[in-house]
């Protein structure tokens, strides 16, 4: 599993590795710490990320952010001439 976790917020999300790879690419975990952004504040700046097997206890209390769905936007952008 990934754990990515927001310093300046202290947030830590976890997510399944196959998910991940789906959203951002086939990439190396230090990658996913640079297109990480965190949901809450925004920032970039304060991302780390680590792969882990969870063990014992950690395993049964852990909760994943799983995928539901990618959603592409079509945005208009309009000039005044």
């Amino acid at each position: 599993m990934a754990g990515i976790r927001c310093g300046k917020c202290n947030i830590t999300r976890y997510y399944k590795p196959l998910e991940l790879r789906e959203v951002i690419g086939n990439v190396t975990i230090d990658e996913v710490r640079d297109k990480a952004r965190c949901q809450k504040c925004g920032s970039r700046e304060w991302m780390s990320a680590q792969l882990f097997y969870a063990t014992g206890e950690q395993a049964h209390t852990i909760r994943f952010r799983r995928l539901v769905q990618i959603r592409w936007e079509k945005r208009v952008i309009w000039r005044d001439e």
